[in-house]
């Protein structure tokens, strides 16, 4: 890279850093550029990107974005996967990757002002998605209302077998 690309590469990191909602950092052990190619088609559909960036240049704008405590992880060939939509959805896409692909080993990342472990990583990955979590919110809002309902046919039931009862037990035997 040029002496005139690295300011604007170092400003272009700034902004997606600003940006994004979750930043995961992981190491390329050898993937092939099938695999590569395959998993950055997985993080586009999930609303995510990844790009392998230079050690130097990624510290410094961390620095100016005011990203603290992140300067451990870059050490060796570093991918950033980022997404400004979803926070999950990179470390959805990343640990499922990794399961298929051991070439790759996520090192850590940052969420909300925090760091986090790969673990913690790993714990936001098995999350539920956001539309199973809106299917689950809807089903606890429309549940009271399948309860009334259900109540409220089942009295006129009772009182039609009540009736139905009665009307038994005062029939006329013989008739």
């Amino acid at each position: 890279m040029e002496r005139i690309q690295k300011p604007k590469e170092v400003e272009a990191l700034r902004q997606r850093f600003t940006a994004a909602k979750t930043l995961i950092f992981a190491e390329n052990k050898g993937l092939k550029v099938s695999e590569v190619t395959e998993l950055r088609k997985r993080l586009k559909n999930a609303q995510s990107s990844i790009k392998v960036v230079k050690n130097r240049l990624v510290k410094r704008a961390l620095k100016e974005a005011g990203l603290q405590g992140l300067d451990g992880f870059f050490e060796g060939p570093v991918a950033v996967a980022s997404s400004e939509v979803d926070p999950v959805s990179p470390a959805k896409v990343l640990v499922q990757f990794i399961k298929d692909h051991e070439q790759l080993a996520i090192k850590g990342g940052w969420m909300s002002g925090e760091v986090l472990t790969t673990e913690k990583i790993r714990a936001l990955a098995s999350l539920p998605s956001k539309e199973e979590l809106y299917a689950k919110l809807m089903g606890c809002l429309l549940n009271p209302a399948r309860n009334l309902v259900g109540v409220l046919a089942a009295l006129p039931r009772q009182v039609v077998t009540v009736i139905d009862a009665i009307g038994k037990k005062k029939e006329v035997p013989g008739t």
